[in-house]
């Protein structure tokens, strides 16, 4: 796997940069999304047919993390920009710390022979629902239920359990205004937790990779750190 960069980037909030918040950080949630959407890109896009080898998401309002196989660029100045080599030395039953803001998806067959249509992991545990009073509470069940196993099946799949009680909660439905056709509509998740690493190699590269869809969106990136070593 290629050396990978964890940076960290804020919007400077010096007097020339800050005349252009308004239309850098929009106050509307969904429309700041993509905004930021396009702020992340800008720093990364080389070229027009520059393809996205890069994870981010936003910390704050003007403030992201990207995990990304070349530094960022800040030709117009307007970000200070902290960059280190993302190079993580894990071994097998290695406890981290982990948060995760993800776009978590499950597949559903249409039918004999037919591809899947994924649906969001929350919605899916809401389908036999019906709506009233009772889907509220159903819904903030089905947030913790379902996000668990979505990660579960991610561990399984990409070297890790999660451990004890993840934190799961913060969805939101989103829905990113887009300059030609529908807009993206997605769920959101934030899991906080940790995990066991039980294959390395697998779980790396999954880091790299990203976890869940929406990951142009800011979905996908997990960042880690050592958990507190037991004490006796």
């Amino acid at each position: 796997m290629s050396a990978l960069l964890l940076s960290r980037i804020r919007l400077r909030r010096d007097a020339p940069v800050a005349a252009l918040a308004g239309l850098l950080l929009p106050d509307a949630a969904d429309a700041r999304l993509a905004a930021s959407h396009s702020i992340v890109w800008s720093l990364f896009a080389d070229g027009a047919d520059r393809r996205r080898d890069f994870l981010w998401r936003e910390e704050a309002p003007g403030r992201f993390m990207t995990l990304s196989m070349r530094p960022p660029t800040n030709a117009a100045g307007l970000f200070i920009v902290e960059s280190k080599p993302f190079e993580p030395a894990l071994g097998v039953d290695d406890r981290l710390r982990f948060s995760l803001r993800a776009n978590a998806v499950i597949s559903r067959s249409t039918g004999p022979g037919q591809r899947g249509r994924r649906h969001d992991v929350v919605m899916d545990a809401l389908r036999a629902t019906p709506s009233g009073p009772l889907r509220a509470q159903a819904r903030s069940d089905a947030v913790i239920a379902a996000g668990r196993d979505w990660l579960a099946r991610q561990g399984g799949e990409a070297g890790f359990e999660p451990l004890g009680g993840v934190a799961v909660d913060g969805y939101e439905r989103r829905r990113v205004p887009r300059a030609s056709g529908p807009p993206a509509v997605f769920g959101v998740l934030d899991f906080d937790g940790e995990l066991r690493v039980t294959d390395p190699a697998r779980f790396l590269a999954r880091l790299a990779g990203g976890f869940g869809r929406a990951r142009a969106f800011g979905c996908g990136l997990m960042l880690i750190r050592r958990s507190p070593p037991v004490v006796p």
